[in-house]
């Protein structure tokens, strides 16, 4: 299979700078949403990860023309039984444990943060675990699809500034410092999204020479 350009099919600034430093070694160049003239806007109306970033993907590569890379992740709390699960991006707006107001100057993943501290305040159970599904779709249907896991527990509170979404809450098993503490580099080498492109490049890189 012969590619020159993938394109990241997102306009997440924070996963834009994970993807590209993840797959700066593949040797093809990388696109992202951003780059594209015309918009097409895809909803995440699906009940799991990864028919999210399969719905992303297909639609993507059809209307681009492109191979594409797509990602659905989150936060996973074991007490909420789960949530806020496919609803992490948007947690702060919907009715489970009622829905948060967005404060002046607060950003929405603030918003995210502030509602979920208030659902376990006080509580003792405070694992949870992040979740990526990531898929590569390609115009001619062909496609694949890798996932990844990061374990660990929930801060009381925020701390650090150099990640995005959850990582200021967020403490990997085996750490005392959160995910937003971490170097770029330093996180990718631990955190689920990691772990899913990790997989996905072994299988890409396959692909490319035609192994």
């Amino acid at each position: 299979m012969l590619i020159d350009k993938i394109l990241i099919g997102t306009t997440n600034k924070g996963k834009i700078r994970e993807f590209r430093k993840l797959f700066e070694d593949l040797e093809i160049k990388v696109l992202t949403l951003e780059d594209m003239p015309e918009k097409i806007n895809v909803v995440e109306d699906r009940e799991t990860f990864l028919e999210n970033a399969l719905k992303k993907a297909k639609e993507y590569a059809n209307f681009y023309k492109l191979p594409v890379i797509t990602e659905d992740a989150g936060l996973e709390v074991e007490l909420l039984n789960g949530y806020p699960g496919v609803y992490s991006a948007r947690f702060y707006k919907i009715e489970f444990g009622g829905v948060e107001n967005i404060g002046d100057g607060e950003t929405k993943d603030e918003a995210n943060i502030r509602k979920l501290l208030r659902l376990l305040k006080g509580k003792n159970n405070r694992k949870a675990r992040f979740v990526s599904n990531i898929v590569f779709y390609t115009p001619e249907k062909f496609g694949l699809w890798t996932e990844g896991y990061l374990y660990g527990r929930i801060a009381e509170e925020p701390k650090g500034n150099k990640g995005f979404g959850y990582d200021p809450i967020f403490i990997p098993e085996g750490y005392i410092q959160t995910l937003a503490e971490f170097d770029l580099e330093e996180k990718n080498k631990i955190s689920h999204r990691g772990e899913a492109s990790y997989k996905l490049k072994k299988i890409l890189y396959r692909i490319l020479k035609g192994g």
